[in-house]
Order: C-alpha cells, then structure tokens, then sequence
C-alpha cells in the first residue's frame, strides 16, 4: 500500500519565516502534507508530479474578495473562485453585508448568513470564508452566536458609508444600507462595533488572537465636500478627479480616528485595509507608533501595486480607494519591501461592463467602483516583488501566512508536516501579459491589461487534489466553507 497518495518531485519549497529555497520533494496523504524532505520514493506514491524548475508556494490566501457584489453570489462562487484558482489561490475570505448589492436584504445575521452558507456550498473551487459588517445595532449583539455557531471571527466597517455612497456622493444611505428607522451608521456605530468586539474577544479568550475587525478607511465628509469641488473643476476628469474626490488624507485622517476608537474601546486587533496613498502608509505607521498596545495589520492590493490612475484601462480602474498617481505606487512599494505592509490580496469584485459604466461611459461618477484580480495575486507579487528585492519566502508570507494566521486558518499557509496539501507551482521564468481573454472570470476586463509579468501560476493542488493543470483550471468544484478557527 503507497505512503503516499501524491508525491510532488524537484521542486524549489517556498516556505514562510525561512530565508532559503531547498530542493525537496513533498509527499501528500489524506489531503495533508505528510513529508518535505528530499529523494522521496516514487513508488511510494499513488502519483507523482514532476516538478523540477518550479518553485512551490503555499497556497495564496486571498483575505479580500467581494464574492456577490455585482452578480449573483451563486455566479461569482462558481465563476470568481475558478479565477482565484487560477491565481494560484487556495482559499478565498470574502467580505459580506446586508443592504443593497449582496443579496439585497436586512436583517439579523442568524437568519441572513445561513442563506449564504447555502447559496456558496457546492460551488467554488477553492476553500472559502467570510467576513461579515455589523451594519446595525442588533448586529453587534450577534457577534458571540456568529463566532461561536458559524466560526465568524472577522468583521468589518465601511467607515465613509454613513455619509458618502458606495460610488460617488449620496444623500440616500439609508435605504442602501437597509438598517432600521432611527438607526444611524456613524462614529458612535463604529465605536459599539469595536466594544462588541472586543467584548467577543474576552468571552472567547482560547481564540481571542483570530477574532478582529477590518476598517475601510475613508472620511464621509472630506470626501463629499471635495467631490463637490471637483465635480465643477474643468482641469479634472476620469480617474484622476475620482482620486481627487476622495483625497488620500481623507485615508488618513480616517485611520486616525479609527486607531483612537480602538484605544478607547480596548479593541486590540485591527485591519487596516487597502492602504491606497503615501498618506495612508504614514498615518498607518504613526498610528502604530502613537497606540503600541494595538495590533494593527496593514494591506494593500494588486491592483494598487501593478497600475495607477494614468497607466490603467480609463474608468474600468475605478475603485475604492482610488488609483493614485504613481508615486503613490511606488510609496506602497516601499512599505511592502520594507516589512511594514503584512499581506497582499486582490479586493476582487467582478463588476461586468455593462454593469462597470452607466449611461454616459465616460462619466466616472456614474461608473461603479470596484474590479477584479485575484487571478494576477501570487504572479504579480511574484513578478513585481522578487523585482524590487523579495525574497520568494517573504512573499509567501504577504501572500499566504500572515493573512491565514490573522484570521484563524491555522492549517493553512505553510508546506509543512500537518498541514493542507495547498500548493501552487509556479514556474519563475515564464514571462506572460496580463489579458482578460485569458481569465477565468466572467468580468472581460482587466485594468492591469498589458501589464508584464515574469513568473506563471502553472498547477495548483487543494488539500491535494489538482485544481489547475498547466495554468487551465479542471475538475468540478472541492472548494468547502472555513469555520474558523481552522485546524
């Protein structure tokens, strides 16, 4: 009888917290890794993949999709995770909230989560988790049954949705966010999420270091009062006044109130997400210095890493925060070579074209915010990282072991004894052009298009079965839900 069900030979083992590549070969059993260790036995195995010339990563964890924002959650888990495969990612946390878009509904949590456990089950190709938003008051008060019944441990706040729209300025949050008459999605709001939080946090003490919350960090009404400024400014148009609209001291100026909230609510673990600015990595940085008792963890995305606002493909680079000029890019560059950004992920929302721009496509104020990328994730952060100095077991841990500690997924993000057989080979020479014609997301843009990339996604395994075979997905659907934390 084989030791082995699959024996993976000659690769180049990327491993997080190391600071080498070994040639070794990885022996799979019962979906787990059961040895790294080299000359494995081939007849050993049930199968054997040759793998010389390729580096093996620990699967990618993608900590911020936006899984049914624009399609159907049915479409986009079945449609959006086979991109992620693609991308070299093995499990997906994606951010959910009642209110429009989603499934267009209020509510509690315990009625409405299960609904999407249900709508997702069966049909992504990659494991998946979610994030949930307490968007109102009877939310915060289900924040111990979502982590205790549905392994919820991570949340989240739109800290500019109170005042400002989700793609330009609104007056109308009330019934987009669908809360309760009376209830307001304000400071005071965001400061009794935090001590729900952190109120979880005591009560669950065995999983306190899992349990967290992920603010997107932009200020209402600095955003409104610019917009208005810009709207009516004929030196400005397309990107570059969306970005203007929603200025990134707006990103840091948010970021202060929000570090300050949690210093006064005791909540000790913090997300900053999607860092987007120079202005944001600084207000991030002195927030840390100011507030040492927090534990703050910083992300950004591909897509602010591989264009900018004038590089892009016009209003299809849309998103929240904005695409910045350049500079901004190489800011964040920096933060990333210099240890001070702790994942990568994609913020992927597939937003089609004839969803993506209204009437007039070429008014960025009727454009939606938000685009897909997690296919581009592992090789742009591969291509662009190893660039600029990376190690490969420094991107392994942005892409891949960071996120899976911060948010409970304790099997994953290592090629290691015990834990998911979830690999990635990646072939590091294969130099290729981002293409939307070539994704497997239904979007059929790509505002990285064009972009070079040297070092190719080839195979990817789940829990040791092949989901990508030469860099085409195959098989039907493996992907399971995550309730946290994962062991």
């Amino acid at each position: 009888m084989a030791t082995y069900d699959l024996i993976i030979k000659g690769s180049g083992v990327v491993r997080p917290n190391l600071t080498t590549v070994d040639r070794l070969d990885i022996g799979i059993a019962d979906g787990k890794v059961a040895s790294v260790e080299s000359d494995l036995d081939p007849a050993d195995a049930n199968a054997v993949v040759e793998a010389t010339g390729l580096l093996a990563f620990p699967g990618a964890v993608d900590a911020h999709c936006h899984w049914g924002i624009y399609n159907p959650l049915a479409e986009d888990a079945a449609t959006e995770s086979r991109a992620a495969a693609q991308g070299g990612v093995t499990t997906a946390i994606t951010y959910f909230r009642t209110g429009q878009y989603y499934l267009n509904k209020g509510g509690p949590y315990e009625e409405f989560f299960p609904e999407v456990l249900e709508i997702a089950e069966g049909r992504a190709h990659v494991d998946y988790a979610f994030h949930l938003a307490p968007m109102q008051r009877g939310h915060i008060d289900e924040i111990p049954m979502l982590i205790d019944r549905f392994g919820v441990t991570s949340f989240k706040v739109f800290m500019f949705y109170g005042g400002h729209g989700l793609h330009g300025r609104s007056d109308d949050q009330a019934s987009f966010l669908m809360t309760p008459p009376g209830e307001r999605y304000d400071y005071a709001h965001f400061e009794f999420v935090m001590r729900g939080i952190q109120s979880a946090r005591e009560e669950f003490p065995e999983i306190a270091d899992y349990i967290s919350l992920s603010l997107h960090c932009e200020t209402a009404e600095i955003m409104t009062a610019y917009t208005e400024m810009v709207e009516v400014d004929s030196n400005l148009d397309g990107l570059a006044a969306y970005s203007a609209a929603r200025p990134p001291h707006s990103e840091g100026l948010a970021i202060a109130i929000a570090a300050y909230l949690a210093h006064a609510t005791g909540l000790g673990n913090i997300n900053l997400l999607h860092l987007s600015s120079a202005m944001a990595v600084e207000s991030a940085r002195l927030m840390a210095q100011t507030y040492p008792h927090i534990d703050f963890k910083r992300e950004v995305t591909i897509g602010h890493l591989l264009t900018d606002l004038d590089t892009t493909t016009g209003l299809y680079g849309k998103v929240n925060p904005p695409l910045r000029p350049r500079d901004d890019v190489e800011a964040l560059w920096d933060a990333v070579v210099g240890g001070e950004i702790d994942w990568v992920v994609s913020d992927h929302a597939c937003c089609k074209p004839e969803t993506k721009l209204g009437a007039d496509p070429n008014d960025v104020w009727q454009a939606k915010a938000g685009f897909g990328g997690t296919e581009y994730l592992l090789g742009g952060v591969f291509s662009e990282g190893t660039r600029r100095g990376l190690s490969a077991n420094r991107i392994a841990e942005l892409v891949s072991w960071n996120p899976s500690r911060r948010f409970g997924l304790l099997a994953k993000g290592d090629i290691a004894p015990g834990f998911d057989a979830d690999i990635a080979l990646v072939d590091p020479e294969h130099t290729w052009v981002v293409r939307a014609e070539d994704s497997e997301s239904t979007q059929g843009y790509s505002p990285m298009e064009g972009t070079e990339l040297t070092g190719k996604v080839k195979h990817v395994f789940l829990r040791g079965s092949q989901i990508v075979d030469d860099a085409v997905v195959v098989g039907s659907p493996q992907g399971s839900y995550l309730p946290r934390p994962y062991r």
